[in-house]
């Protein structure tokens, strides 16, 4: 592969945020030290802990944590001599005071996610961040939903706030490769600062999609062990170093460790496999965000619908992350329209 960048490939394991949505928020503080110590072992460059849903997602619209973040994340960081420790923040859910007293448990990293067209609203979080002495990185949710031109506008305004990174983020595992690649092409061409791509798997790209990324010139790469992560989970961490490394590009990160991670710690600890099925595959067809699925699921149960079809009527509305109420309200205007 010829890379468009002489960075280093970062890695951000998101198994312990991302993965919290597929596990609806139960992780113990037994379970969180167990991963992230063996991530740290293996020499995992970033470690993403917080609720699914970013730092205060633990409300009654998102799902409640089992235990409250800000202990997961101290947890973690106890369990790290070489990792460094990641946190989520969605601005609506999450707050500075969230994020400093994340900090102050010793996080160095903060992803400040925003939907695709609503970069504005992160300007006081990573502005923020950056004072506290944190890396901050820009993270364009539900990247597929906008035109290359808008994309490239929100990216350059997270850019001006001080964003040392900006994302494509295919939240709902919908996009194709050139879409991708266009993408991300568009945003290395217009920015300076680094340039990231998180993959959701629900139409079975997540690892072609990262690797055409990775060959247009993103450098802050997402995957989630076991695919651990919402709807059909993300690019398996440890299928990607094995990729990357017969591409004769070496992470550091030890291939082993990661192995036996995924099949002794993790495996061991998912509720259910993220895996291509109706749900998750309906919400990379429809575009729909991806930790929409499990709300889908209960809504349909309870209003005795198909959740593929509140997720088809969802991707309809265009519905966006932060959205969850939404998905009660279609299924019971589905269920009423019978």
């Amino acid at each position: 592969m010829k890379r468009n960048s002489t960075e280093p490939i970062q890695i951000t394991e998101v198994c312990l945020r991302d993965g919290s949505h597929a596990v609806a928020h139960q992780f113990t503080v037994e379970q969180v030290r167990a991963v992230t110590r063996a991530l740290d072992e293996a020499g995992m460059h970033y470690i993403e802990v917080s609720h699914g849903d970013g730092l205060g997602g633990s409300t009654l619209q998102y799902g409640r944590s089992l235990v409250d973040e800000m202990k997961l994340i101290e947890a973690a960081v106890e369990q790290c001599s070489q990792s460094r420790i990641a946190v989520l923040l969605i601005p609506g859910i999450g707050t500075v005071h969230e994020l400093k007293q994340a900090h102050s448990l010793g996080a160095k990293l903060v992803r400040v996610a925003t939907h695709v067209t609503e970069a504005d609203v992160s300007a006081q979080h990573i502005h923020f961040a950056r004072e506290l002495g944190m890396e901050a990185l820009g993270f364009l949710m539900m990247a597929h939903s906008a035109p290359i031109d808008v994309l490239v506008e929100q990216a350059k305004l997270m850019e001006s706030y001080g964003a040392q990174a900006v994302y494509v983020t295919d939240s709902a595992g919908t996009l194709l490769p050139e879409e991708v690649r266009a993408r991300v092409r568009a945003l290395r061409s217009s920015l300076s600062c680094e340039i990231g791509f998180h993959a959701h798997n629900n139409l079975s790209l997540a690892m072609a999609n990262t690797l055409v990324a990775i060959e247009e010139g993103a450098t802050r790469i997402d995957g989630s062990v076991r695919c651990l992560g919402a709807g059909a989970g993300n690019t398996q961490t440890e299928a990607l170093i094995a990729v990357l490394q017969r591409m004769d590009m070496h992470l550091g990160i030890d291939l082993y460790k990661l192995m036996d991670l995924a099949e002794e710690v993790v495996a061991p600890i998912m509720h259910r496999v993220p895996e291509i099925n109706k749900g998750s595959l309906s919400m990379g067809y429809a575009g729909v965000y991806s930790s929409f699925l499990l709300h889908a699921e209960r809504a349909g149960k309870r209003f005795g619908i198909d959740p593929r079809d509140i997720l088809m009527e969802l991707g309809r509305r265009k519905a966006v992350g932060g959205q969850e109420d939404m998905i009660l309200d279609v299924a019971a205007s589905l269920h009423k329209n019978q």
